[in-house]
């Protein structure tokens, strides 16, 4: 992981186009996830890292017409993919670095990040950022469509202690950054660690 943030976005902005395309079955996985959140009807939710939005119509769908649903993402061609499916109809898009959220504090209740974790360059002081902005109580979810050894074997990788997302790190680094581990699952079919902002 590097500070500069070119990598990411070279990364995202060659596969933007195709993303939707390579993961057609992730929809069951994200909505299953979502409803871990435990959103109420008009609650203030962020998608941090939404890529093409996968994750907006159940985040919607969650805190209803009242709610307020965002996602944030650094790389523009992936949400432009996002708008180009519809899904700015579910959520307000920014383009934004989820190390300077343009919120202010306390402003959710909620924070949705799939595959965030394994992009961020400073993972506690980008972990602290997002519970700035999460009320004390508030609840951050991060989560895979596969779990660590499945997304280790599609990318031709071995798991390893140091692992940031094995269950004692990840209570570690969530624990200095503000968070509270409330679950952690890191199964096959999935991976997602839920946690609540301390006060």
């Amino acid at each position: 992981m590097s500070d500069d943030h070119t990598h990411v976005q070279e990364f995202f902005t060659a596969r933007a186009a195709d993303w939707d395309r390579r993961f057609p079955d992730d929809g069951p996985a994200y909505a299953a996830a979502v409803a871990g959140l435990g959103l109420r009807e008009g609650d203030r939710v962020l998608d941090a890292g939404c890529g093409t939005g996968r994750a907006l119509p159940p985040l919607r769908a969650a805190v209803g017409p009242s709610g307020v649903v965002l996602g944030a993402d650094l790389t523009p061609a992936m949400l432009r993919e996002a708008a180009r499916a519809g899904r700015d109809r579910d959520g307000a898009l920014l383009l934004t670095d989820v190390a300077a959220l343009p919120l202010r504090p306390s402003a959710l209740d909620a924070v949705f990040a799939a595959g965030l974790i394994a992009h961020l360059p400073d993972p506690a002081g980008d972990l602290r950022e997002i519970a700035r902005v999460v009320r004390p109580g508030g609840v951050l979810a991060l989560f895979h469509p596969i779990g660590r050894a499945a997304l280790a074997a599609r990318q031709g990788r071995t798991l390893t202690p140091d692992d940031l997302r094995a269950e004692p790190n990840l209570r570690a680094l969530l624990s200095r950054s503000g968070w509270l581990m409330t679950s952690y699952a890191d199964e096959d079919t999935r991976f997602l660690a839920l946690a609540v902002r301390a006060d």
